[in-house]
């Protein structure tokens, strides 16, 4: 069930916000929207330093008549207009840049996941990486969008205002200088500490979310058994752990923040005291005091703004941290630099040749051990065995979803790893034993096998399947969305959808894995027929508990152990009294109960052959 605490294998550390570089190659594409918003930002911060200098004006010059006075007032108003354009150019384009480099980071962020081979979703939860994606991408998207910009405007602020402080006075300017390196102190060593918070928050956050994700999936099962306290409080604990976190890391920015504000502003209260006094003594103009009062104050808020977006960098640095390895997830499989292309028609001759195979979450376990198995053009094989005998490794290692330890699979005379998935995947067609529905309509269901089938082609392949009879019973008929996973179906229903499904990608290769094991008798007899005409001059290969469903095939494979330990037809086999004639005489019979049908797949209890 959930994970006691995040994953945290592989993952690089950053001590600096200097992590959102790799924010940069999603940046670029859109420099010219960059550019206007530093336009805006610069013509911005600049407007906010030409005010304390009429504000001067103003003061120093109150008593030189009403129409001098009347014109500084309208010069300060169109330079307030002209800060009220530039703040929501700055906000325009800011944003809008922020919402579009988070939409491409989880473009790219699930294009690059959607591909990865079954290896690396052995190794994190999918509850995970929608977390990434979704939590994450908000935090950039904060960043980029608003806090980034305001970090730079008040950098360009803090240093234009220092610079016209010194303009204004050197001496209370070199005493403010004293003051930068008391405040930078908290800033440096509370701020690792919260990138290292943000980042252990954002781990528990994504693995609360990975434990609500695998309990919601299986929500009958959890309460099936009764599991509901227990899934319940596994969820809890992660939540309150991220809380915890959450709650530190606000403690810690939190002092940050006292600290940072009272040494600023005593600091500038201390500067403003020695002013007052220079006004006083008449060393500097009331104006004068009154354009440092107010750059001093912009210097001051300035840096009080730094300190607290300098919390909401490091939480994006994590974050970004995170997403990078997503996009940099190395992939057991790769497609090779110079592919060979799978020659049409495609004949559809498979041959594992020595064969060995482990799954990487059992290395001490051989799925498969030495395996050899030529399978003509045409030719129907069924593969039967005991659960975990190996059976349904064959067909993953056919799709090549995994890698053989040893030896090779080929089609058509080419290794697999000579050439792209997706082009001899193209070649194959697939019906589980536990097949996905998609929380779409079951015509778009169907077409999940060809995308761009007509109508009539998905109504023919539902009618070959014997599934439009209860299609067009639906609320509204093909156009019925089934909900998530298919929750309106039956189970026997949806496996007649995947054989549809398969039907209509009328592929040279045929993969049934257990097609009719969640089908009543009556049911299981019309597809049978289905799948009997859909094999017809295909390669397929089967596989089935039930003996009763592979006694046609053309060649009966006996695995065990990982092993082939008989192979013929069902008449040889049983003749020859091995494992497959004890398996027959139990299903044929009545010495012993039909044995249930059992899945192969690895990912339950990992079990798989």
């Amino acid at each position: 069930m959930a994970r006691s605490n995040p994953p945290l294998e592989d993952r690089p550390t950053s001590k600096r916000v200097g992590a959102l570089r790799a924010l940069l190659p999603f940046v670029m594409p859109y420099r010219g929207q960059v550019l206007i918003a530093i336009v805006a930002l610069v013509l911005t911060s600049a407007i906010s330093l030409v005010l304390p200098l009429a504000v001067r004006r103003v003061v120093d010059n109150f008593d030189d008549g009403a129409g001098l006075l009347n014109e500084y007032f309208t010069a300060a108003l169109v330079i307030v207009g002209l800060l009220a354009l530039g703040t929501a150019a700055r906000y325009f384009f800011v944003t809008r840049l922020g919402e579009r480099v988070v939409a491409d980071i989880r473009k790219a962020v699930f294009a690059r996941v959607v591909t990865l081979s079954p290896a690396f979703f052995e190794r994190v939860m999918t509850g995970e990486i929608l977390s990434r994606i979704t939590t994450d991408t908000t935090l950039i998207q904060s960043v980029i969008g608003s806090s980034l910009s305001i970090a730079l405007r008040n950098m360009l602020i803090l240093a234009g205002g220092l610079l016209m402080l010194a303009l204004t006075s050197v001496k209370l300017m070199g005493l403010v200088l004293l003051i930068v390196p008391t405040i930078l102190v908290p800033i440096i060593v509370l701020g690792r500490r919260l990138r290292r918070l943000s980042r252990a928050n954002q781990d528990w956050i994504a693995t609360s979310s990975g434990a609500a994700s695998e309990t919601l999936l299986a929500a009958q099962t959890v309460q099936a058994y009764t599991h509901e306290a227990r899934s319940i409080a596994q969820f809890d604990a992660a939540t309150e752990k991220s809380f915890d976190v959450a709650l530190h890391r606000i403690r810690t920015r939190a002092l940050m923040t006292a600290i940072v504000i009272f040494l600023i502003f005593a600091g500038v209260i201390g500067v403003l005291w020695i002013g007052a006094r220079d006004v006083r003594m008449g060393v500097m103009t009331a104006g004068e005091l009154v354009q440092f009062v107010i750059y001093a104050i912009l210097v001051a808020t300035s840096s009080g703004a730094l300190s607290e977006i300098w919390g909401e960098l490091q939480r994006a640095a994590g974050a970004t941290e995170r997403l990078g390895e997503l996009l940099a997830a190395r992939d057991d499989l790769t497609d090779p630099a110079q592919p060979v292309a799978l020659p049409r028609p495609v004949r559809g001759h498979i041959a594992l040749d020595s064969v060995s195979f482990r799954y990487p979450s059992r290395p001490d376990i051989s799925a498969l051990e030495d395996i050899s198995l030529t399978i003509a053009p045409g030719e129907t094989v069924a593969l039967v065995g005991p659960s975990g005998a190996g059976k349904t490794t064959i067909i993953q290692l056919v799709q090549r979803f995994w890698d053989p330890a040893s030896g090779s699979v080929a089609l058509d005379g080419i290794d697999l790893r000579d050439m792209r998935r997706d082009d001899f995947r193209q070649a194959m067609a697939l019906v589980p034993q536990d097949p996905v529905i998609f929380a779409a309509t079951a015509a778009e269901n169907i077409r999940l096998g060809r995308p761009d089938a007509s109508d009539a082609d998905v109504r023919a392949a539902a009618q070959a399947a014997h599934a439009a009879d209860f299609i067009e019973a639906l609320p509204q008929g093909y156009d019925t969305a089934l909900g998530e996973r298919g929750v309106m179906l039956s189970g026997g229903q949806r496996q007649r959808i995947a054989i549809a499904r398969a039907i209509l990608r009328d592929a040279p290769v045929l993969l049934l894995d257990e097609a009719t094991s969640a089908l009543d008798a009556e049911s299981e007899a019309l597809v049978q027929e289905a799948v009997a005409k859909l094999s017809q001059n295909r390669t397929t290969i089967v596989i089935a508990h039930r003996l009763a469903t592979v006694k046609k095939a053309d060649r009966i494979i006996v695995l065990e152990h990982g092993r082939i330990v008989a192979e013929g037809t069902h008449e040889t086999l049983v003749a020859q009294g091995s494992l497959y004639a004890r398996l027959a005489r139990m299903q044929f019979t009545d010495q012993t109960p039909e044995q249930p049908a059992q899945s192969d797949q690895p990912g339950s209890a990992r079990a798989a052959g």
